[in-house]
């Protein structure tokens, strides 16, 4: 999809993927205009004091969870990207209303004013977590998952249409364990849930650049799938606090040992597309074909522990060298 002389709306946009895909987008597309969709209006002040008041960003206060104000800010909007959610595992847990309100009823209320305005394309994230949920972030995000995905059905004709793109833990997200650990180091002692963990990575760079890259693969109700390499939660250790007494305080409530990004039901509609995997629907009621790319084995499962590419010791540690403060 060419952005030049387009419209974007980025819901959830003051937060750490909107702050560098407004970036990316203001200086590498001749973008017409961006809105800027969000409830916080000092981080939004914040935003356009940091890209010197740019004058295609247009600040937007609004919630997902106001339709109407969806509807307004939609209008004649070219791409939608939809990165808003409540996001903490330990904070949906507690307020499971709330967490069901933004992320699922939120996903609802895109769909319906994309719709409504004829928006071409809407793109929303996804994470590792709802795969096989086993906590109420990832089961309020497998439901937008199928949202997005089937939401293709009340458009039929063409002229709209959602995706999902599902990745790992973004790098130098608020609680990733790269900048945990280097705090924790500083005053001498790290606590590790457990040295077998394992997580996908993916730096915030990688994460836009792979959103930008599907515009032009859509055909509706697709989930795309980066091929990304995985870290072992022991490495990071050894890299960030390598003298630092190591605490084990066991798997916290709705967590896992390891993570997983396409399961072995759905590699059954899934195909390799080289760089990503792309798991098409199942029964589609629009008109698309499947994408160019191998059939995945009987079986296959993508998972942090069973991966081919594992970050090593220097690209940890280059890594976090590079790391950009989160937003």
């Amino acid at each position: 999809m060419d952005l030049t002389g387009k419209t974007v709306l980025i819901t959830g946009a003051t937060g750490s993927f909107g702050s560098r895909f407004i970036q990316t987008l203001l200086h590498k597309h001749d973008v017409q205009a961006i809105r800027v969709f969000s409830r916080d209006e000092l981080k939004q002040s914040q935003l356009a004091e940091r890209f010197d008041h740019d004058e295609r960003l247009r600040l937007l206060i609004g919630d997902v969870r106001d339709l109407e104000r969806l509807r307004r800010a939609t209008r004649e909007v070219d791409l939608i990207v939809h990165a808003a959610a409540l996001k903490q595992v330990p904070a949906c847990e507690y307020n499971p209303f709330e967490a069901v309100q933004t992320n699922i009823v939120g996903a609802e209320n895109v769909i319906s004013a994309a719709i409504d305005n004829q928006v071409p394309l809407t793109v929303a994230l996804s994470t590792d977590k709802a795969v096989n949920p086993v906590n109420l972030y990832g089961a309020t995000k497998l439901c937008a998952e199928k949202l997005f995905a089937q939401g293709n059905s009340y458009a039929p004709r063409g002229e709209v249409r959602f995706a999902n793109v599902r990745y790992g833990n973004v790098v130098n997200s608020r609680g990733s364990v790269i900048p945990l650990f280097k705090a924790q180091a500083a005053v001498g002692e790290i606590a590790i849930t457990d040295e077998r963990m394992t997580r996908f990575s993916i730096t915030l760079p990688q994460a836009v650049d792979f959103v930008l890259s599907c515009l032009n693969l859509i055909q509706g109700g697709e989930t795309f799938v980066p091929k990304i390499p995985s870290l072992r939660v022991a490495d990071v250790a050894d890299v960030f606090a390598p003298e630092a007494t190591r605490r084990i305080a066991g798997i916290r409530p709705g967590e896992k040992l390891h993570e997983v990004l396409l399961t072995e039901d759905e590699a059954r509609h899934a195909f390799d597309a080289g760089d990503r995997f792309i798991i098409v629907p199942q029964r589609p009621s629009w008109r698309r074909t499947d994408p160019d790319g191998a059939a995945l084995p009987e079986g296959f499962r993508y998972s942090s522990d069973d991966n081919d590419r594992w970050l090593t010791h220097e690209e940890l540690a280059a890594m976090g060298a590079s790391l950009e403060p989160a937003a």
